[in-house]
C-alpha cells in the first residue's frame, strides 16, 4: 500500500484553551502538493461507558447541550484527566461523578474518532456490567446531569427513533449491544 500520510512543513498555535485548541499547519502531501492552511482541532482524550446495573439496566444521563440547544438523552462519559492512571480508570471516574455509580467489571470496546478531518483526539468505549448506586453525584459547576434507568430493548427503540444524537454515544451503544448479544443483522 502506498504511504499516503502528508508531512507537517510548518504549525502554529491560533487558539489555546482548557478544553479545545485550534492549530493552523502547512502540509505537503506525497504528491507534493502543498496544503496551507489546514486547521486541526486539539481537544483531550474521551472516554464513554455503557453500564448496566445488577439488574441489566442501561445507566444513561441527560443533560443540556449548549452548542445545539437541546437536551440529550446519552451515556456517561468526558475527558480523560492527567490524573487518571488509564482510560477505564477515565471512564470509571465519570461513571461514578455523573451517576453516582460503579461497577463490577469493565470491558474494553474500541476506540473512534469523531471526526478525523479535523479532530485531533480518540474516544475509547467501555461496557461496564453489575453497577451499583454508591453514592450522589458529584457534578462539575456547569453541569446538572439527570440520571435514568432504561432496559436493553428501550435503548434499542431510543436508537431506531434515532433518540440519540450523540453520534458517538450512539456507536459506542452499537459495540455495547453488539458485545451483549442484542442485535440482529
Amino acid at each position: 500500500m502506498k504511504d499516503l500520510k502528508w508531512k507537517v512543513l510548518s504549525s502554529s498555535y491560533l487558539f489555546k484553551d482548557l478544553w479545545f485548541t485550534v492549530r493552523k499547519d502547512k502540509c505537503i502531501t506525497p504528491e507534493n502538493t502543498i496544503v496551507d492552511p489546514y486547521y486541526v482541532y486539539e481537544f483531550p482524550t474521551w472516554v464513554t461507558v455503557v453500564a448496566l446495573t445488577e439488574d441489566n439496566k442501561i445507566i444513561m444521563v441527560r443533560q443540556y447541550r449548549h452548542a445545539l440547544g437541546e437536551t440529550l438523552m446519552e451515556i456517561p462519559g468526558g475527558c480523560v484527566d492527567d490524573t487518571d492512571p488509564s482510560h477505564q480508570a477515565a471512564a470509571a471516574r465519570e461513571l461514578l461523578e455523573e451517576t453516582g455509580y460503579v461497577c463490577e467489571s469493565y470491558e474494553y470496546l474500541g476506540k473512534i474518532s469523531a471526526n478525523p478531518s479535523t479532530n485531533s483526539n480518540i474516544m475509547h468505549m467501555y461496557l461496564a456490567l453489575n453497577g451499583k448506586k454508591v453514592k450522589e453525584q458529584e457534578l462539575d459547576h456547569n453541569e446538572e446531569i439527570e440520571v435514568y434507568l432504561f432496559s436493553i430493548n428501550e435503548v434499542k427503540q431510543m436508537l431506531k427513533n434515532n433518540e440519540i444524537l450523540q453520534a458517538m454515544h450512539a456507536t459506542c451503544l452499537f459495540y455495547a449491544m453488539n458485545k451483549l448479544g442484542a442485535l440482529e443483522y
